[in-house]
């Protein structure tokens, strides 16, 4: 993840940003950057690489601002240069941003028909050239803000330095979390508390679409209405700890509520947001081109990734799959081909059965690649190739940011592969790619229901058991639905094909049982309603979660409709895994059960 800090100070500050942004050093990083005011005007420092890059430019070349602004980068829009590292600037404003602005094509080429000039390949420049331009237009910094922000897609972060102006800044947050520090004299921004810690443990969290306003003296925070909004000013106590849970009651609800920039940085490893084109690693030690079969091998909710990625790598590269879980497969002694391509999901990358399988593929000749979030693990040492995720540090136990970041990255291959093997026209890479890119923006909108979901949660925390349903990519989201169900609250849950409904599992619902039917509004949407049908036909108590369109065609009557917006059906396996998530969250808060922590159950399996 990308990090973010900001000081209105009274003494010199680029020091204090570089300390700041090593201890976001844990989220990963390319590339840093910071800016201040010198005698009043902008003034940057960047380099690509580590922060002692950064350092021994600014020994070399010191900045004495009292006001300033700096930034860690993973590469998104454009290569982990100098020229694309953080804060990007015109000479009235310097902005630093995490996360995806969906609409900078359209966007850049508009101001570049003005005859703005761009310096770097990157979607934040384009929101330094607009601010510019309201300010050129005679607004002030805060009328200027207020006017770009509604024209930006996306989900992100943004910190904006202004010259001339050494007595304030200007943050805002949509989707990707910014966080207001408050000290004697002097006011701060960061991406969280860790970020802050050096500074002060007085903080406030600005809510999804706020803004604010901070000078020497306080803040202003303004929603997306542009009313002015007090929010909750909280101590934490982030200095004891490398990992901080923010203003979440759990690391689980942090982790959840991380998707949407954690997503953002994944997808940045696997596609060129520029181009609209996906990238795999120059290295790859196979050719998809002469690849024949696929075999998918992990545990647990990885498993469940790996299942999703059959249907896409079935559909987009009409590359044929084979699915185990790990502690199956080499007991099997499945027949290998040599040659061909064996891929390990795992979040830890030293899950057992996941190595013992993997070695037993090796040992048939297969070339291994490895989807795993931490690249000095056991599988990605011993992998032939390794697709990282970058979900950072996943503190609970049951995995909710690894999951999502193990689909996006299996989503992007996929659509890789396709285009290799000539399944997928560049126009049909640049419209998935084009989806891809929507994901972040479409969970900071499914996050939006939480308040419903935790309603909800209390009517389910009193049930004994619960069936997940769901067709198409939808049911191994029914089967993950359920694992979190399990796993966390203790309530019995079992996840189905929908279409499985009527070969054994109707014989359970009665006017007791919830179902939860997950059904986006998509090709196989009706063949869904009929399973719902039959279910209501028996008194059980539907809990759907769907679309607008979704919504109105179901013909059934449910007990609760959670909506999510219409989305491209590519997508929605990533979007749709935030409310099930949710759902379980709070129905385990609910029952007062160790959320992060639960019985029996460890973060990594390293034994058989």
């Amino acid at each position: 993840m990308c990090g973010i800090v900001g000081i209105v100070g009274r003494s010199a500050v680029a020091g204090r940003l570089v300390e700041s942004l090593r201890r976001l050093e844990y989220r990963g990083y390319d590339s840093a950057g910071v800016a201040t005011l010198e005698a009043g005007h902008i003034v940057r420092r960047r380099a690509e690489g580590k922060l002692v890059n950064l350092g021994d430019k600014l020994a070399a070349a010191p900045l004495d601002g009292h006001v300033g602004i700096g930034h860690t980068r993973w590469a998104t829009h454009g290569a982990p240069t100098e020229r694309n590292a953080h804060p990007h600037a015109t000479d009235r404003v310097a902005v630093v941003h995490n996360g995806i602005i969906e609409n900078f094509r359209d966007l850049r080429e508009a101001l570049i028909a003005k005859g703005r000039r761009f310096q770097s390949d990157t979607d934040t420049e384009v929101v330094a050239h607009m601010v510019s331009e309201e300010l050129e237009a005679g607004r002030d910094p805060e009328a200027a803000v207020a006017a770009v922000l509604p024209k930006l897609t996306g989900a992100f972060a943004l910190a904006f330095l202004f010259d001339g102006r050494d007595d304030l800044m200007i943050g805002a947050r949509r989707g990707s979390p910014l966080a207001v520090g408050y000290g004697r004299g002097e006011m701060f921004f960061g991406s969280d508390a860790i970020a802050l810690a050096p500074f002060t443990s007085t903080i406030a969290y600005l809510e999804d679409g706020d803004w604010a306003t901070i000078t020497h003296d306080g803040v202003t925070i303004r929603n997306e209405a542009n009313a002015v909004v007090a929010r909750q000013v909280m101590q934490s106590n982030a200095s004891a700890f490398l990992v901080d849970k923010g203003n979440h009651r759990h690391f689980m609800a942090k982790e959840i509520h991380e998707q949407p920039e954690v997503v953002s940085h994944t997808l940045s490893r696997y596609v060129d947001f520029t181009t609209g084109r996906t990238r795999l690693p120059d290295d790859l030690p196979f050719d998809f081109r002469g690849v024949r079969r696929l075999v998918i091998s992990a545990c647990g909710t990885a498993y469940y990734a790996g299942l999703t990625a059959k249907y896409w790598f079935e559909r987009f590269a009409r590359l044929p799959v084979d699915i185990d879980i790990a502690s199956e497969f080499r007991y099997r002694e499945a027949p290998l081909d040599p040659g061909d391509v064996s891929l390990f999901v795992s979040q830890s990358g030293e899950t057992a059965d996941t190595l013992a399988a993997l070695r037993y593929c090796k040992g048939a000749g297969q070339k291994v690649a490895a989807v795993v979030n931490v690249q000095e693990s056991t599988i990605a040492r011993e992998a032939d190739a390794v697709f990282p995720t970058l979900a950072g540090p996943e503190i609970g136990v049951a995995s909710t940011k690894a999951f999502t970041c193990q689909l996006t990255a299996l989503a992007a291959i996929a659509v890789a592969a396709g285009r290799v093997r000539g399944e997928l026209s560049e126009a049909d890479e640049e419209r998935l790619v084009t989806a891809l890119m929507e994901i972040p923006r479409y969970m900071a909108e499914a996050l939006k229901r939480e308040p419903q979901i935790e309603k909800l949660a209390k009517t389910l925390s009193k049930v004994e058991h619960v069936l997940y349903l769901g067709r198409g990519t939808s049911f191994p989201l029914a089967l993950e639905g359920a694992l979190k169900l399990k796993e966390i609250s203790y309530i019995h849950a079992e996840g189905y094909a929908a279409g499985e409904l009527k070969h054994g599992p109707i014989a359970l619902i009665d006017e007791t049982m919830p179902v939860i039917v997950i059904a986006p509004h998509d090709r196989i949407f009706e063949k869904t309603v009929s399973n719902m049908q039959e279910v209501a036909a028996r008194g059980g108590r539907i809990i759907l979660i769907t679309d607008p369109k979704g919504a109105e065609a179901t013909g059934v009557e449910p007990f609760e409709t959670i909506v999510l917006p219409e989305m491209p059906a590519t997508i929605a396996p990533l979007v749709y895994a935030i409310p099930i998530q949710l759902l379980a969250y709070h129905t385990a808060v609910s029952i007062g059960t160790d959320v992060d922590q639960p019985r029996n159950l460890a973060k990594s399996v390293t034994v058989e």
